[in-house]
């Protein structure tokens, strides 16, 4: 961990965080990572994937900056947002893919894959200039001319971890039909 009391607060979190989210699934058969046992198609697998995806994402952000969503030729963003594009980006299609359990998914390959997420941002943070900012890419849920610093990136993520592991818990907890 780095010495810097900051990051290490930040990481302490973010690792408190990812715990309340992964405990969610203690004892369940990859089956039951697939189950989506509310009115929404979230599953606890799904949510653990997208959770890392989302992390290993904005990490790459602090140490890339932007990245590009690109559309497809002749589909706009209007288009794209009500779902009427004649053609996806591959992105799109991706991260529509991390809320559910694809064939081959497995409890153990998916919580690997947070953990390797989660030692690449312990690394990235040990190195970074917490006040680095890097402008956002053009989408319509990004405001026109932003930045995010890497402290605002970490905060976030931190934020969406948490809110993941509140939706996890009414998941398990409609799965186990217990409180």
């Amino acid at each position: 961990m780095p010495e810097n009391t900051e990051k290490t607060d930040l990481l302490a979190e973010l690792a408190a965080a990812r715990a309340a989210l992964t405990s969610t699934v203690r004892g369940l058969t990859d089956e039951q990572l697939g189950e989506s046992p509310t009115v929404s198609a979230l599953c606890l697998g799904g949510l653990i994937k997208h959770v890392a995806s989302i992390e290993e994402s904005w990490l790459r952000f602090i140490v890339e900056g932007p990245s590009q969503l690109e559309l497809p030729d002749g589909v706009t963003w209007a288009d794209f947002a009500a779902g009427t594009a004649r053609e996806y980006p591959q992105w799109a299609i991706d991260h529509q893919n991390e809320f559910r359990m694809l064939p081959g998914d497995s409890l153990a390959g998916i919580l690997k894959r947070y953990e390797d997420v989660a030692a690449r941002t312990e690394e990235v943070v040990a190195t970074v200039d917490l006040d680095t900012t890097h402008p956002l890419a053009e989408a319509p849920w990004n405001e026109p001319g932003g930045v995010r610093s890497a402290r605002r990136v970490l905060v976030h993520v931190i934020a969406e971890t948490a809110q993941h592991a509140g939706h996890a818990d009414i998941l398990r907890e409609t799965l186990d039909k217990a409180s």
